[in-house]
């Protein structure tokens, strides 16, 4: 089985496909803030993956896929993580990952490109697009970029906390994802 992967692997590279980059999580980050009676509050998810499968010198070809662990989010007090998991928030017992799926990559710049997709949140699905930055030093890839998710979309904060006046609609993401082994930009 493992030659044949081997195989496989060096086929398609031979063909002149793609290779997906690894995954780096130890060295990526993704972060929120959001605002609570006009307070910022930073919060971040422990446990995410993601793939990529890009040239960047033909990003139009390249997909992102991504999936975060909802229960993994930690914010500054643990009451705040516990009340997060409720169904009002992520329902992270019943609906446990969002996702997001690349529909279009392309190149806004020298390092800089824009990936459109869909992201799935609590069974709501919305189109996006996020500016992103690639980097490349020691050979590792690093994209960062960040957007703005309107929570109430994806019925982040059902009900009572549906109030925009104690939490703000707006949250701010941003990430650093790590890969090794992406083609030189």
């Amino acid at each position: 089985m493992r030659r044949l992967a081997l195989t496989t692997t060096l086929l398609l590279a031979a063909l002149g496909a793609q290779a997906q980059a690894q995954f780096q999580p130890a060295q990526s980050e993704l972060s929120f803030t959001s605002r609570q009676m006009g307070v910022p509050v930073d919060g971040r998810f422990k446990r995410f993956e993601a793939q990529l499968n890009l040239d960047p010198k033909k990003p139009e070809a390249g997909k992102v896929a991504f999936n975060i662990d909802l229960a993994s989010v930690s914010l500054p007090a643990p009451e705040l993580d516990a009340e997060l998991a409720k169904p009002a928030w992520f329902d992270s017992k019943k609906l446990p990952q969002a996702q997001f799926q690349s529909t279009a990559i392309k190149a806004t710049g020298p390092g800089k490109f824009e990936v459109s997709g869909k992201l799935s949140i609590k069974g709501q699905t919305r189109d996006i697009s996020v500016p992103v930055a690639l980097s490349q030093a020691g050979g590792l890839s690093t994209a960062t970029g960040g957007f703005v998710l309107k929570r109430l979309e994806f019925k982040i904060g059902d009900g009572e906390w549906a109030d925009t006046s104690m939490v703000a609609n707006d949250v701010q993401v941003k990430f650093k994802l790590v890969f090794k082994g992406l083609a030189a930009l």
